[in-house]
């Protein structure tokens, strides 16, 4: 019983900062995503790929969570846009505390677009507010199609699916038709995407979306 209370201490903490964060991004009009998905899935090759597109038209950053080092982020300010290294140091997920340091290290009145590219986990992610409009999950090919069944708490508490590497999937036994099919027992909401980021397939309706999101929380903001 000790360890259930703690756990809804924490997560309770977490909630009420996380509500704080989302004022502030409000205020602003920051259109702010979550990006999740386990080791591998390709989150960071994603992100590049929406960044190389989207940048043209929005003005981005990037919080990139990591457990002890700073290649991702590398990558990321190679793309020119802010960045914000947060290491975990060895936690399996970002959490609203570590959200809320970052902020105050990014210029807000210069940004439009936030993408918080959270720990590779399809587990303990799932449970935390990041203060995030959208919280959008990479899920490979190379996976398999079994994840959402076995991880459905991450796959019910997000808005979009990436379906990343399709450029293999001649290779695999992955059943997109079954994969459909748990998503919608799961979250017949969810939307999904089919994307390669070696192909590039699937970016432009993606970003498309995306974009229309962005110009409605500014017009909001604007309101």
């Amino acid at each position: 019983m000790k360890q259930i209370q703690v756990k809804k201490n924490i997560l309770k903490s977490n909630d009420d900062l996380a509500d704080k964060n989302r004022g502030i991004l409000g205020q602003k009009g920051i259109f702010t995503i979550n990006l999740l998905g386990s080791p591998g899935a390709g989150k960071t090759s994603v992100l590049e790929q929406m960044i190389r597109i989207m940048k043209w038209q929005t003005a981005m950053a990037v919080i990139e969570g990591d457990l002890y080092t700073t290649k991702d982020a590398e990558r990321i300010e190679a793309q020119g846009i802010p960045v914000i290294q947060v290491n975990t140091g060895g936690a399996c997920h970002l959490d609203a505390a570590m959200i809320s340091e970052a902020l105050e290290h990014l210029d807000l009145e210069q940004i439009r677009f936030l993408i918080i590219e959270n720990v590779g986990n399809l587990v303990c992610p799932a449970s935390y507010d990041l203060s995030e409009d959208l919280r959008m999950t990479v899920l490979s090919i190379t996976e398999g199609n079994d994840k959402p069944l076995k991880y459905p708490s991450m796959f019910q508490r997000s808005d979009i699916l990436i379906v990343n590497k399709m450029d293999l999937i001649q290779f695999t036994n992955f059943s997109m038709e079954e994969l459909y099919q748990d998503i919608k027992a799961l979250n017949e909401n969810m939307k999904i995407f089919e994307v390669s980021c070696t192909t590039g397939q699937g970016f432009q309706n993606l970003c498309h979306y995306l974009q229309q999101k962005i110009v409605c929380k500014g017009g909001k903001k604007d309101a």
